[in-house]
């Protein structure tokens, strides 16, 4: 068993729980470091009220994990996307190359699949990344996932991304989205920004965890 493995096996106990002492707050809602395999620390948060744009600044960790938790949209089916920077947040058009596909199916089991979706990918494109298409503004409808982030900060290497979301979509599913790609520049990302392609945020938390 390699060392990273084992840190992570030793935070749970035989019953499969993780102990107190590998947590550093016993609130859920607080929990600001995660022991094991590299400690994910938890950089910064926005919750979005009638927010036109949710940006993070990005610094020296290997890994950005960013978690979204019911992001809902004002306006109804609209796509949640992103875009980096390499100057401070001065223009966000960073070249992106991507590949997407989605799972779903319907409430009243009409239709499902999984596909590739070629609406949602790039190819040497600086506009923004779809992360999850036409979501729903309804009461009770959102998006909730994550985004992984890899070395931004690199001088050397191209900078990974990988996502993986569930949408309330607009016809009433859950849409499955699977995006990855990479930003095409050995330039250091400094930003990132989360919008709508059209209207506000209107409600939900991202989260934004660092990991060396």
């Amino acid at each position: 068993m390699g060392t990273a493995t084992r840190k992570i096996a030793n935070a749970f106990s035989t019953s499969g729980v993780i102990s107190s002492a590998n947590i550093n707050n016993a609130s859920l809602d607080n929990i600001t470091t995660i022991s094991g395999a590299g400690d994910m620390v938890l950089v910064s948060s926005a919750t979005a009220s009638a927010s036109a744009t949710i940006d993070f600044t990005l610094g020296n960790y290997k890994e950005y994990q960013f978690y979204f938790v019911n992001v809902k949209p004002s306006t109804d089916a609209v796509d949640f996307e992103f875009n980096l920077s390499t100057d401070s947040g001065s223009n966000y058009n960073v070249t992106k190359t991507s590949s997407s596909f989605v799972a779903y199916h319907q409430e009243n089991d009409t239709d499902a699949g999984l596909t590739y979706a070629t609406a949602m990918d790039l190819a040497q494109s600086t506009a923004y990344q779809n992360i999850t298409d036409e979501v729903g503004n309804g009461a009770d409808e959102s998006v909730s996932g994550s985004l992984t982030l890899f070395n931004p900060s690199s001088n050397v290497f191209v900078k990974h991304y990988i996502s993986t979301v569930n949408n309330y979509y607009k016809g009433d599913a859950p849409n499955n989205h699977f995006i990855a790609g990479y930003a095409n520049t050995t330039s250091a990302l400094t930003n990132i920004r989360f919008q709508m392609s059209s209207g506000n945020i209107d409600a939900g938390t991202i989260l934004m965890y660092g990991k060396n």
